[in-house]
């Protein structure tokens, strides 16, 4: 098989949208900006999707579902919110289409059929929820409101990329409502870290844990917090983001309830989103030049079983006897059975999608009383007793989802530097990336002057930042803690 994958080191960009699309995750669609998620990329998804719900909802988080479409009038409420996304906003202004009469076979908008108010395709939910929460909200015992929808939204991106960055993706979005700021600002650091301990435990993807800064936060909310990681060609990605809202979606939507001494008060609010994002994030972080590798945990096939040379009786029943074993442990596995293709061919196929284990069993090694076990993200192989076959892929599964949260976590650590000049931070952004740790006299203006001269953005105020007397790298002005400055997606 081969596998026409473009190598990282000659052009990273390429080497993405290969795997993207050789592994059988995505394509373009017929929409620009637009991606279609095949069955193998939706799978992996879903796999993603049912861990975040599980984790949501052991936090007391419940599923809704929101309109697609939101009244511009009700977009507008919130200045802050609708002009960080008034950019990118797709917004249906008629509601039919006719034939067109100077060109048969044609249609056209109907221009009888404008609507009386124009309707913005959700670039995100506050505004309609926020609106919704106003009829639902009276009293102190109406809160918290710990609401989450999976959903889609579209921002009309005009440099778009596969998972990255597309105008139409699926999300999750959480909106709640409390009775006190404290409330509120804890829900949202709590999110962070469910976000965290996601990214780290299933994605095996480490995250620096940290807070906005004040340009970078999201348009409407008083804080952001973000999890960043690093890709392997030393950009970041913002893997998610909680945000402590305040009472401004509560302000602009008049939503008030009465307190325990009947005295009325504003909603404290926070929201907070993941996205198909991730996805990429996954296969920037862990994939080689052969293709995908998957951490075992969210693998839409965690291990794959070929006869060799093909399927025959006698390998078939060894193979249904490890399949029962592997299912009783929870294990996905698939036995490929397909006649028309050599095992090469499907060595090099489950390759490329990132099966984290692949099992071998011929004749001979029937007689040997054992298989052949081959791991994908070390291509080490070894031949295992065929009765203990289960125990040795349960255990290996583990032992792949740790060693590659490790070599992520070593990369990050070769990839963090410490500069204390600015001389320095241009020569570390520009040839070795990653994160730079820096000193940072906390004006935009020194921000927005960095980003022009290097195209580094501060990434976030580390959550352990630790206060220590300093000089902005930039300007020599006064510090008391270094933040992460990189390039990113």
């Amino acid at each position: 098989m081969s596998k026409g994958i473009t190598s990282r080191e000659e052009n990273y960009s390429q080497w993405y949208t290969d795997i993207v699309k050789k592994a059988q995750m995505a394509d373009n669609s017929a929409v620009r900006g637009c991606m279609v998620i095949k069955p193998y990329g939706f799978a992996l998804w879903e796999n993603m999707k049912a861990e975040l719900d599980r984790m949501f909802k052991e936090t007391g988080h419940v599923n809704a579902y929101f309109p697609l479409f939101v009244p511009k009038s009700l977009f507008e409420a919130e200045e802050k919110n609708a002009e960080g996304f008034a950019k990118e906003c797709a917004v249906v202004t008629h509601y039919r289409l006719k034939n067109d009469p100077d060109n048969p076979g044609k249609l056209m908008v109907d221009p009888e059929a404008k609507l009386e108010e124009e309707l913005v395709v959700r670039p995100t939910s506050e505004a309609i929820i926020w609106n919704t929460y106003r009829d639902w909200i009276q009293s102190h015992r109406d809160l918290p409101i710990l609401i989450n929808q999976w959903a889609n939204v579209v921002r009309w991106e005009m440099r778009t990329r596969l998972f990255l960055r597309t105008a139409e993706f699926l999300w999750q979005e959480g909106h709640t409502a409390h009775s006190t700021k404290a409330e509120a600002i804890e829900e949202a650091k709590r999110m962070q870290e469910v976000y965290a301990t996601f990214a780290e435990e299933y994605m095996a993807m480490p995250v620096i844990r940290g807070r906005k800064s004040d340009s970078e936060r999201f348009a409407g909310a008083e804080d952001t917090y973000t999890i960043e990681a690093l890709m392997q060609d030393g950009k970041a990605l913002q893997a998610g983001t909680s945000h402590f809202l305040g009472q401004n979606f509560a302000k602009a939507f008049d939503v008030k309830f009465a307190n325990t001494n009947n005295r009325e008060e504003y909603v404290w609010a926070t929201s907070w989103g993941v996205s198909t994002r991730l996805i990429g994030g996954l296969i920037m972080t862990h994939s080689d030049d052969e293709g995908l590798v998957l951490p075992p945990k969210l693998a839409p096939i965690q291990v794959v079983i070929i006869p060799i040379p093909k399927p025959n009786e006698v390998i078939n029943e060894a193979a249904d006897e490890i399949i029962a074993a592997l299912k009783a442990k929870g294990v996905r596995v698939k036995y490929d059975m397909d006649k028309k293709k050599r095992p090469g061919f499907k060595f090099a196929q489950y390759e490329l999608q990132g099966v984290p284990i692949r099992i071998g069993i011929g004749k001979r090694d029937l007689e040997n009383g054992e298989v052949e076990i081959a791991r994908r993200d070390t291509k080490e192989k070894v031949n295992v007793p065929f009765k203990g076959v289960a125990v040795y892929v349960a255990q290996l599964l583990e032992t792949i989802q740790n060693n590659m949260f490790q070599n992520a976590l070593n990369f990050r650590a070769e990839h963090t530097t410490s500069v204390d000049d600015f001389e320095t931070f241009k020569e570390v952004i520009a040839n070795k990336g990653g994160f730079v740790s820096a000193h940072w006299d906390g004006t935009e203006e020194t921000e927005k002057k960095i980003k022009e001269l290097t195209k580094a953005t501060i990434r976030c105020i580390p959550n352990d930042a630790v206060m220590e007397e300093g000089k902005c790298v930039l300007t020599g002005n006064p510090s008391t803690c270094r933040v992460l400055f990189a390039k990113a997606y």
